[in-house]
């Protein structure tokens, strides 16, 4: 229980700290949108796919470097659906409260992994429990 005398820990980032939190998002969302937007553009099926002239191992290594590619853009797609998330926390005030433990998420975690919905403490504690 606190008293008068003892400082209680923010339970929220300040509208201050939330702006500059945002700035970051924005920055990162728009590099990840380009990168996202030049994978799919370089996704191309042309016709050297069906040509008889590949053998079979210039297929293979065509055909692991496309499901690599895919897998990559997926990734990124999740990333930047995750940092528009994060945008809408921050535009409720929830942006950087641990989802596990209600406490706030460290800036300097956030400054690296903008979009973190956790503390590194309680990512530890679901892994432990094997619900990560």
């Amino acid at each position: 229980m606190a008293t008068e005398n003892t400082p209680q820990a923010p339970t929220r980032y300040s509208d201050e700290e939330l702006q500059e939190f945002k700035d970051l998002i924005l920055e990162k969302l728009a590099a990840a949108k380009a990168e996202y937007n030049q994978l799919r553009k370089t996704d191309n099926n042309d016709i050297t796919d069906t040509s008889h002239s590949f053998n079979a191992m210039e297929e293979g290594a065509t055909s692991l470097a496309k499901e690599e590619h895919g897998q990559l853009a997926q990734r990124l797609y999740k990333y930047i659906q995750n940092l528009e998330a994060a945008l809408i926390r921050i535009e409720n005030k929830t942006y950087g409260i641990c989802k596990v433990t209600g406490k706030l998420i460290p800036k300097e975690r956030l400054r690296v992994v903008p979009n973190a919905t956790m503390t590194i403490e309680a990512k530890e504690m679901l892994a432990k429990q094997g619900k990560n």
